[in-house]
C-alpha cells in the first residue's frame, strides 16, 4: 500500500510522496505498531508475564513520544492540512469501527 499508493516506503531515505488515509490506514494511523502491541498484550496474557505487560507499556510510551514529536511533525511539514485533518479523524493506536473516509 505505502509503495504503490503513497509512492515510497516506510524507509527514510524513500518517504511517500502521497498521505496515505485508505486500507488499514481508514482505521488506524500506526496499524504495525498497533499489530505489535496487540501481539506483546497477548503474549503477556497467555504466559502471565508482567515482564512483558512492562515491555509493552514502555514500547507504548516510546513509540507515542517519538510519533508525536518526531515523525508526525515531519508528516504535518509534508502534507499540511491533510494531515491534520486525517490525524483528528483517525486515532494513533486503537483503530475505528467505520474507516475513515477523507472529504474531498
Amino acid at each position: 500500500m505505502l509503495a504503490t499508493t503513497g509512492e515510497g516506503t516506510l524507509a527514510p531515505w524513500d518517504p511517500t510522496a502521497v498521505l496515505v488515509t485508505e486500507g488499514i490506514y481508514s482505521h488506524v494511523r500506526n496499524p504495525m505498531i498497533t499489530g505489535v502491541l496487540i501481539v506483546l498484550l497477548g503474549e503477556s496474557l497467555l504466559l502471565g508475564s508482567l515482564g512483558i505487560f512492562l515491555w509493552a507499556i514502555a514500547f507504548t510510551a516510546g513509540n507515542t513520544y517519538y510519533f508525536r514529536h518526531s515523525e508526525e511533525d515531519g508528516l504535518e511539514k509534508r502534507f499540511g492540512d491533510a494531515f491534520l485533518d486525517y490525524k483528528r479523524n483517525v486515532p494513533m493506536w486503537f483503530p475505528r469501527i467505520r474507516p475513515w473516509k477523507k472529504v474531498e
